[in-house]
């Protein structure tokens, strides 16, 4: 028994800090669950990004969400403290019982001392010195081998208050909406599509070092053409991914419906959950099918799988056999090619995927 265990039952509202990227807050959605589970009388707010925000808006265990704007380092400085103010009184006003930092992000240290919350806690953060370990309650180790999953890494930080997660509160749960589910509908009729009838791939990252060479990408699609499988590509709005979809979609033969940088997070999340399946590398879309319950394949170069992999459900991961992967490099020797990934042969696409429609 932990002799500093958070009495959970007796806490009213809980603040849940995750200021990184959409996977990173996607995969902190079971926190909130847990938190939820263990005191169902609880109120559990969250602090993100701006950007973020669609990744837990409308998650049931949600009561409200605070945001960061990312815009805000370029505000004139009375507009930024202006921002900060109001955000800071936002959350004082909600008269938080625990806070739960899941970041090495400064703020949380800030708000820990300055939000007047009974317990908080962090991960076990040596180089951040006395003051970091000072501003909380609690600290819980970080294990950085690369052999525990990011969902149980951010659970972590509620075992060492002592909640013990049960099995469904570890699903990461994503809830697109009405309005997306309608939008993606109508897309779907649009392009004579229905409810699982189409492979949804996804092939870019913003790092190009993490993305599948564009010919083999091609030729997968050509492959499921020849099978008489419809495919839905994917990408965000960023000029480097709408350009490396053209370079795919000009290599293809196989007819394609092409929506790279058309749909919002929340249709991104509702079209991957009409899928029979999803293709794509270790991107935020992978980790949203995952979510959705769709079989996924994943292809993993330099990141490490273990760690960032798909979540739980139907899925293969393809890698390769190169001995020094994962190694967390932007590129063998730090030149924005990864090997690992353009030597990966179609054929281990093709059949983790062949595998998982003839599961299905």
């Amino acid at each position: 028994m932990l002799s500093d265990a958070v009495p959970v039952k007796a806490l009213t509202r809980a603040l849940v800090i995750k200021l990184r990227h959409h996977g990173d807050v996607l995969l902190a959605a079971p926190v909130l669950a847990t938190l939820k589970a263990h005191a169902p009388g609880i109120e559990v707010d969250a602090l993100v990004y701006d950007d973020t925000a669609p990744m837990l808006q409308g998650h049931p265990a949600l009561s409200r969400l605070h945001l960061v704007g990312r815009g805000w380092r370029e505000l004139g400085f009375l507009a930024r403290v202006s921002a900060e103010r109001q955000l800071h009184a936002s959350l004082r006003e909600r008269r938080y019982d625990l806070l739960v930092h899941l970041s090495e992000q400064p703020r949380g240290a800030w708000l820990a001392r300055t939000l007047g919350t009974r317990y908080s806690i962090a991960p076990r953060m040596a180089e951040r010195g006395r003051f970091w370990r000072r501003s909380f309650t609690h600290l819980y180790p970080l294990l950085n081998n690369g052999r525990r999953h990011q969902v149980e890494l951010n659970l972590d930080a509620l075992r060492r208050i002592g909640m013990q997660p049960g099995k469904d509160d570890r699903r990461v749960a994503f809830v697109p909406g009405a309005d997306a589910e309608a939008r993606v509908s109508a897309l779907l009729r649009e392009h004579g599509l229905e409810d699982r009838g189409f492979v949804h791939l996804h092939p870019a990252s913003r790092w190009r070092f993490k993305c599948w060479p564009a010919e083999k990408n091609a030729e997968l699609i050509n492959r499921l053409g020849i099978e008489e499988r419809r495919v839905v590509l994917t990408a965000g709005p960023d000029e480097d991914e709408l350009a490396f979809i053209g370079e795919i979609v000009s290599r293809t033969q196989a007819p394609v419906v092409n929506l790279a940088g058309k749909l919002a997070v929340k249709e991104l999340g509702a079209l991957a959950g009409r899928a029979q399946a999803f293709v794509g590398v270790d991107s935020m879309p992978m980790h949203l099918a995952s979510a959705m319950g769709v079989p996924v394949v994943a292809l993993f170069g330099p990141s490490g799988d273990i760690e960032w992999g798909p979540w739980r459900g139907n899925f293969r991961v393809v890698t390769s056999s190169h001995s020094c992967r994962p190694c967390g490099m932007d590129g063998c020797g730090g030149g924005k090619v990864s090997e690992c990934l353009t030597l990966l042969p179609v054929d281990a696409v093709h059949e983790a995927l062949r595998e998982l429609l003839s599961a299905a």
